[in-house]
This record gives structure tokens, sequence and C-alpha cells, in this order.
């Protein structure tokens, strides 16, 4: 028996936690850039699961590595280990320059990780455990991981919300530094802000905070999670700042759909980490490393870094040509194939209007069009979601 949509829908208003507001879609199948819903309509994906599908729907070297490993093992205790789990965390460790990983099964996970490796770190060398973490930014929805994104809007109904965390502007070393005592574990900041509105850091402000970690021997926690992965045009989004953390989380695109995430941490400061420090069941399981080394091994195969800084890159350029007749469009900001595109109006009725057009985007931080597309998405696909961006913004007037 399949569903329609307006069936699906129905179910899911009587069954499912009403935690998103959903689109009126629903889809069966994809392929590489383009969604089918159950009634055949077919779509242009600009959003990847935002910034997971980095090599599109049912790529066939990801498909195959899932089905291959279905069938020999999925699953063990993290009391023994596998080889793709090993393979993977030296994958990692080789790409980031990181000595230790830890994988479970989020970025919300990876932030609480990366939490506790800092906090205790801190406190094997007489420090106290806060984290700061900057303001607009997003860390996921766990307690720790929502007291570290410090939302308001968020938090509302889940007193009490951890302590030990305060926030910052982004990029104001001043203010940080204004907050820095004896108490302070790490501080914590995406390298690119997403759901914030795809902010990049200032690279000055990066600098200098990398020097001001290691004269207070304070642990620097970059959350790659939406930024990471190739996404930008290099494996993680620090490398074009030429500042690197000491511990990093990363999810999303590292399974390319599968739920995995991952901590990293330097020898340095990972060694805090004692036998029974931390723990999962399910994290780094046999049948998510391999989906992770598939896409891992994709990525560099098929050169997708190199085309998400060429998609990207026109992108930019195209929009630099019609910003004279779309006043509504303010600028540009991102790097590789996470762009946002921040508008003097409200971006929601945008991405209504595109999604109406069979294109699929998403709307952030209130005036901000966010594209986060499969880094593979041809030239073809990527030119009509600009076009059919340019012509939402037209009937919109």
């Amino acid at each position: 028996m399949s569903y329609s949509t307006e069936e699906l829908h129905k179910l899911d208003k009587q069954y499912y936690l009403p935690t998103f507001r959903r689109y009126p879609l629903a889809f069966k199948k994809g392929k590489g850039s383009r969604l089918w819903d159950m009634e055949g309509n077919e779509y242009i994906d600009a959003l990847a699961g935002i910034a997971v599908n980095n090599l599109g729907h049912a790529h066939p070297k990801l498909a195959e590595a899932i089905s291959k490993q279905a069938n020999e093992l999925i699953h063990i205790s993290n009391f023994y280990v596998s080889e793709p789990q090993i393979k993977l965390a030296k994958k990692l460790a080789d790409l980031s320059g990181l000595q230790r990983v830890f994988f479970g099964n989020s970025g919300a996970e990876a932030a609480e990780g990366a939490i506790k490796i800092a906090r205790k770190y801190a406190s094997k060398n007489g420090r106290g455990g806060t984290i700061i973490a900057m303001k607009n930014a997003f860390h996921g929805r766990t307690l720790a991981a929502l007291a570290a994104t410090g939302k308001e809007a968020m938090m509302q109904g889940f007193a009490p919300i951890p302590e030990g965390f305060c926030h910052v502007p982004f990029n104001d070393m001043d203010l940080l530094k204004e907050k820095v005592n004896d108490d302070v574990a790490g501080i914590m900041l995406e390298p690119i802000q997403g759901e914030g509105g795809v902010n990049p850091v200032d690279p000055v402000f990066l600098k200098e905070l990398r020097q001001y970690c290691d004269e207070q021997n304070i642990v620097l926690i970059f959350d790659e999670v939406q930024c990471g992965m190739g996404r930008t045009g290099h494996w993680f989004a620090h490398e074009h700042f030429d500042v690197k953390p000491d511990v990093m989380t990363l999810a999303k695109a590292l399974g390319g759909g599968v739920p995995i995430g991952a901590v990293l941490a330097s020898e340095r400061v990972g060694s805090a980490i004692d036998w029974g420090d931390h723990g999962t069941t399910y994290g780094g399981n046999p049948l998510v490393c391999s989906a992770a080394l598939a896409c891992i091994e994709v990525t560099e195969e098929e050169d997708l870094m190199h085309q998400a800084v060429e998609k990207g890159a026109w992108l930019k350029d195209q929009i630099e040509k019609v910003k004279p007749d779309y006043p509504e469009i303010k600028e540009v900001r991102g790097y590789g194939l996470m762009l946002g595109i921040e508008l003097t109006v409200e971006a929601k009725p945008i991405v209504v209007a595109m999604m109406n057009h069979k294109v699929l985007a998403n709307a952030t931080a209130g005036n901000v069009v966010r594209l986060v597309p499969p880094l593979n998405i041809p030239m073809e696909d990527w030119k009509t979601v600009f076009e059919v961006l340019l012509q939402s913004i037209k009937e919109l007037r």
C-alpha cells in the first residue's frame, strides 16, 4: 500500500510529535540533485537535507557500501573494534591533523562530547567548566547543546537549563576577553554560522582567539557540523582561515544521510579523557562508518570540493551582476556551496515560491535564503536554482 502526500500528512499530524512545521510535501525517491514526491512530481534539491546529502541522493558508491556492510555486520558493541570504525578514525585524523576521534550519532551528541572533553581537560588543569559560546549560534537540541546555543525561544519551557555557559557577540574579541576567568574551560564557535544566517567568522578574530586560547590554556572548539566535510571547498571550514582547533565536531555530511557524528581532539586535550568517561551504544557502528568512508572516497574521487568552489563562485558572480535590478538582495555570504543570500524582505515567502516552482531551499535567520545543495549538483540544475530564486523574488514584489 502506498500513501498519497495528503494521507501521509494527515497521519503525521495524528501520530508524530508536533515538533516540525512541515511543508506540504512528502518524498518517495531521489537521484542526484533531484527528488520525486509521492505523486511523481520532480524537484531540484538545493537544501540537501540541510547540508547532509553532499553526494546527492542514491549515489551508487554510497548505496553499495551500505548494502555490502549491511550484509556483513551492522552493529557490535563498542567493547570490540571493527575495521570500518578504525579506518574512519584514522582517515579523519589524517585529514584534520587532530589525533583522537570519538563517534556518536548526531551533531548534538558531538557537541556534548566536545563540552565534556573541554571540561575534563580544564578540571585536570585547575580551571572551571564554563563554556563561552557565540550569540546567533546553533549547536543542537539536547539540553547541554541547547544551553550552548543560548537562544531564549528554544529554551522556553525546558528549565532548568544546564549551567556553565555564557555567550558573547560573534567576532568581538574585547567582549570575549571580559568574560574569561579561571572558571572558563573552553570557547566554542562555528567557523561559519549556519542557522544564524551563514555568517563567516572574521579571520583576524579567529587568529587572535587561537593565540589567546593558547596563552590561557583554554580549549578552542570548532563546530563544523554544517560547514565541514568539503561543503565550503575545504574538508573543514577552518582551513579557509588557517587556524586549527583543539576539538572539532562533525556530523551531517559525514555519513551522506546515515546518522553519524564525530568529535575530534588533539592528543594534548583528548588525553584528559579516562576509561569510562564517555560512551555510546550505536556510535561508530560498522554500517555508518562504512557509509562515511564511502562519502569521503567519493568526495576525493569526484573532486567535489573543487566543484563546490566553482559553483559557489559562479552563483556569487551572477548575484552581483543582477543586484542593481533586485534591490531585495542585500548580499550573498559563505564559502563553496554553503551560501546565504540576505534579503531586505522576509525569506520564507521566497522559499515557498521557489518550492512552488519545484526548487527546494531554506529560510533561516528571518531574511536569509540558504542554499546548500549537493556538491555534485549539475550546472544545469544550479542555473535553474538561480533563475527560480530571481523569479520568486520578482513574483512577491
